[in-house]
């Protein structure tokens, strides 16, 4: 018998409960032996749900209980999560996490932790939800170099985005949209602004370098300036819109952004829509490889955590390797990233050949006060300066 004990009972948490009592037969099969929920931990009280019968509001009852195995934690932010899952591997349990920014920040000391206490730290759910990134990475591609890894990795935005592509809808309208579905929270920052891609990506970076990527070395830029003549820029010119977390590693230099990209709409992501995530990589060997599904959701994301506590199940009393080392890897310069920019700007042709040299002009009939064009490969650098020479009303890097 495993003992299991959850901390938070919010969407992730009575999830991965729900997931663990429907499907207990699969669950303990595939792990060897029983699997049972013994503590559910949350502030709050919960009338008339069975919960009750397992609820306990002292974290120490979870902690000091010999006969809990595994602890799993949902609960979100990084305190009291950090002290709380640090105690619970130092106590020889197992944690199993769905919980970025704890991952983000801490995730190579409680690999560290747990490996100095012969137990496992896992964090599938914490990038992609259900999608199995994580293990993929750090046991299915051990054998490649990856060269780049670009994922549209929150749904929230992806969600907006998409709208605004199949609707014609502005960025307002839309998220007001995603707030009513549940699909965006009332203070939407953490997926608008870039923060939620940007911790993720941090974490994928770090399991393939082998090192510490601090996500406040990673520049990050948000969709809120998208407005849907961008879209119908983009519609022109046979391509879409999309939020990347992207690292690419150039020789001994690794570029990691968050940012809005033009990709086309044959681009392996471009087909990637609403709430649906999507991860692409390339490995020397493999060559490309993509993984999709839900990156969010109550079910989904508890699905995946529920496949580390089985996996943690199938290792009991044996540190599952991963190599993420406290070391910080350092970053190569943003500045001196290369890549095509559309921009749109309020200045003559001329003005734009001036500075930029031959480019691709653009037109649609909705937008005919101003001159937009695509330019060649540049660095950010070169981009900035020159564009300080025109009366810019917004840029966006592209793939093409």
């Amino acid at each position: 018998m495993i003992n299991v004990a959850v901390l938070g009972y919010g969407t992730v948490g009575s999830g991965v409960v729900e997931v663990i009592n429907r499907n207990q037969n699969i669950v303990s099969k595939r792990a060897g032996q029983d699997i049972k929920v013994k503590y559910v931990l949350d502030l709050r009280d919960f009338p008339g749900d069975p919960v009750e019968e397992i609820l306990v509001h002292d974290y120490n009852i979870i902690v000091n209980d010999p006969e809990v195995d595994i602890v799993v934690e949902v609960m979100g932010g990084v305190n009291p999560a950090y002290s709380f899952v640090k105690s619970a591997l130092e106590a020889g349990k197992s944690v199993a996490t769905s919980n970025k920014e704890l991952v983000a920040v801490h995730g190579a000391e409680l690999l560290a932790v747990a490996k100095a206490n012969n137990v496992n730290f896992l964090f599938e759910a914490s990038v992609g939800g259900g999608i199995p990134i994580i293990r993929s990475i750090i046991r299915s591609l051990t054998a490649d170099d990856i060269t780049e890894i670009t994922g549209i990795l929150n749904g929230t935005t992806n969600y907006i985005l998409s709208k605004m592509s199949d609707e014609g809808s502005d960025f307002e309208s839309v998220l007001k949209i995603a707030q009513e579905k549940g699909y965006a929270e009332r203070n939407p920052e953490a997926d608008v602004e870039g923060y939620d891609a940007c911790r993720k990506i941090a974490i994928l970076t770090s399991l393939v370098c082998g090192k510490q990527v601090n996500y406040e070395d990673i520049y990050t830029e948000g969709i809120t300036k998208i407005t849907d003549i961008d879209i119908k820029y983009a519609k022109a010119m046979d391509c879409t819109i999309k939020l990347f977390g992207t690292t690419k590693f150039e020789g001994d230099k690794i570029y990691s952004m968050v940012a809005p990209f033009i990709i086309p709409t044959n681009h392996v992501l471009g087909n990637v829509n609403d709430v649906f995530n999507g991860v692409f990589m390339h490995g020397n060997m493999l060559g490309d490889t993509m993984f999709y599904g839900k990156g969010a959701g109550k079910l989904p994301t508890a699905s995946a955590v529920v496949s580390d506590v089985v996996d943690e199940a199938k290792h009991m009393g044996r540190n599952i390797m991963t190599i993420w080392e406290q070391d910080k890897m350092e970053l190569a310069d943003i500045l001196d990233f290369q890549c095509k920019f559309f921009a749109r700007v309020k200045s003559t042709k001329e003005e734009v050949e001036a500075c930029f040299g031959n480019v691709t002009y653009l037109e649609i009939p909705e937008a005919s006060d101003e001159i937009a064009f695509l330019t060649d490969k540049i660095s950010e650098k070169d981009f900035q300066e020159k564009i300080k020479n025109l009366d810019l009303i917004y840029r966006i890097r592209t793939t093409l």
